[in-house]
């Protein structure tokens, strides 16, 4: 948009084939070897290579994961996972995972707290979003609290526990992510509005 005239920009796409739906039983790669037929190359229309089916013509995208998670405080701790699955086995988390397919982000945080924690959860607030380029992942981690003081450990994890601040074992956590996202989380805590966070470029 051109902010100085209130213009749009509009870019027409010409597509060489039909829109791919993952309902589409016919288009999705066969098991097995499901890239068997896929060629790499630079699809017509497209600036970067993909994996190109010789037979249909269908494009796969590979395109980057997103993770949701929440940081969960119950009165003034925080909550947090001892992972029990590799990567980074036996090293503490944050409540977090990748979303599932046709599940909104915030539903998506709630479940991960619940599968790996035992936690329902009433999230208040998008934390933060953090892009991790060099493993295609983007991150969107919410702030939320405990609906009841109750939890356990889920099947990912070891223990759980709640945690205050100076308690928190920060020499063991899994992942960077997760330190920044403890970070940000104190320093919007008791916050009402806050801007959501991310990594620094």
């Amino acid at each position: 948009m051109n902010f100085s005239t209130g213009h749009f920009l509009l870019v027409r796409r010409h597509w060489p084939l039909q829109p791919f739906s993952m309902s589409d039983e016919k288009q999705k790669p066969p098991a097995g070897q499901p890239f068997a037929n896929f060629d790499r190359r630079v699809p017509d229309g497209d600036s970067l290579e993909r994996l190109v089916c010789r037979d249909c013509g269908h494009i796969h995208y590979a395109n980057p994961k997103i993770v949701v998670g929440c940081v969960v405080a119950h009165e003034g701790k925080i909550l947090m996972c001892r992972r029990a699955i590799e990567p980074r086995r036996g090293y503490w988390t944050i409540p977090a995972g990748y979303l599932e397919e046709h599940e909104t982000t915030e539903a998506g945080a709630r479940r991960e707290a619940m599968e790996e924690a035992m936690a329902d959860v009433v999230l208040d607030g998008l934390l933060g979003v953090y892009n991790v380029a060099r493993i295609s992942q983007v991150q969107l981690i919410y702030r939320a609290r405990l609906a009841r003081p109750s939890f356990a450990a889920g099947p990912e994890s070891l223990e759980v526990a709640l945690y205050g601040w100076d308690e928190i074992p920060w020499s063991e956590l899994a992942f960077p992510t997760v330190k920044l996202a403890l970070t940000h989380y104190r320093q919007v805590e008791g916050q009402a509005l806050f801007a959501p966070f991310t990594n620094p470029l």
